[in-house]
């Protein structure tokens, strides 16, 4: 027996079907359109709804992608705008960092010219003690650099300190705010001389301590404080601070005051070392000297 072949349905062939049907109701809904009117209407009432309802979904879908394109926009925009703040943001410390190093070398030259007498080397404090002043603090310079104990360190307006400890790339230095520091000082106006002592408490309020003022001195606030001739290791002349609240002491012999530094201590960053020392004063004439 013969096998009956199955009925293959080719896709091409009823794709032109479906062609050529909507050619046909085209062509009938034109030239019959009032046969075709209640036909449209009801394809119409059924349709219109759905067609409503999806046009309404397509906008919603439509405007939700909408949305969502916005918000990846904005995001890589607020993205690209928080990379540009964080560049300009390290540029502006940049700037003011160069802006705050330059006021400090100015500030330098300017006390290098005040004191053009001594011969002087700049250092950059590298460390300091634990606490919010620069009482004690290491320099960068040693003795390579020409320095030794006792050498004057200056900044700002005027004395920082003395150097205690150096070492051959490095030094370390004791300000006169410290509570071991004690300077002979001297009132620029009259001579007067007094005795300047550091106080950490003290200076808290910007201020340290100055005792031994003689009861004549005729001295008032405001009066500068200078180191004095009689100080065994700092050398003359160098301005220490400005004098105030002055009081005669209980003994009636005596004035105490105290003194703000010309120095700002919480804010240090370079010195000035002074490379002379003073020198000691001899008890006795050296053996070579030649007696008057």
């Amino acid at each position: 027996m013969r096998r009956r072949k199955g009925f293959r349905f080719n896709p091409k062939h009823g794709l032109i079907a479906g062609v050529i049907l909507c050619l046909i109701l085209i062509i009938l809904s034109f030239r019959f359109g009032e046969l075709f009117y209640p036909v449209r209407n009801a394809v119409g009432t059924v349709i219109t709804p759905m067609q409503k309802g999806i046009n309404t979904v397509g906008i919603f879908i439509a405007d939700k992608l909408e949305t969502l394109k916005s918000i990846r926009e904005l995001t890589e925009e607020n993205k690209r705008l928080k990379e540009q703040v964080s560049v300009l943001s390290y540029e502006n410390k940049l700037l003011l960092q160069n802006k705050y190093e330059l006021d400090e070398l100015r500030k330098l030259y300017e006390l290098d010219q005040k004191y053009l007498d001594y011969p002087k080397v700049a250092a950059r404090i590298i460390d300091r003690d634990t606490n919010n002043w620069y009482n004690v603090f290491t320099i960068d310079k040693g003795t390579k650099d020409g320095l030794a104990v006792d050498m004057n360190v200056m900044a700002g307006n005027g004395l920082v300190g003395i150097i205690t400890e150096c070492y051959y790339n490095h030094a370390k230095v004791r300000a006169i705010i410290d509570d071991k520091s004690a300077i002979w000082g001297m009132f620029l106006k009259t001579s007067d001389t007094c005795l300047v002592q550091g106080d950490l408490k003290l200076m808290e309020d910007g201020k340290i301590r100055v005792s031994f003022i003689s009861k004549d001195a005729e001295i008032e606030d405001g009066y500068e404080v200078v180191t004095a001739h009689t100080s065994p290791k700092y050398l003359q002349g160098i301005l220490i601070g400005y004098v105030s609240d002055i009081k005669l002491d209980s003994n009636n012999m005596t004035k105490t005051a105290y003194l703000t530094p010309a120095v700002d201590f919480q804010r240090l960053s370079e010195v000035l070392i002074i490379t002379e020392l003073k020198e000691p004063l001899l008890k006795e004439p050296p053996e070579n000297a030649i007696n008057e």
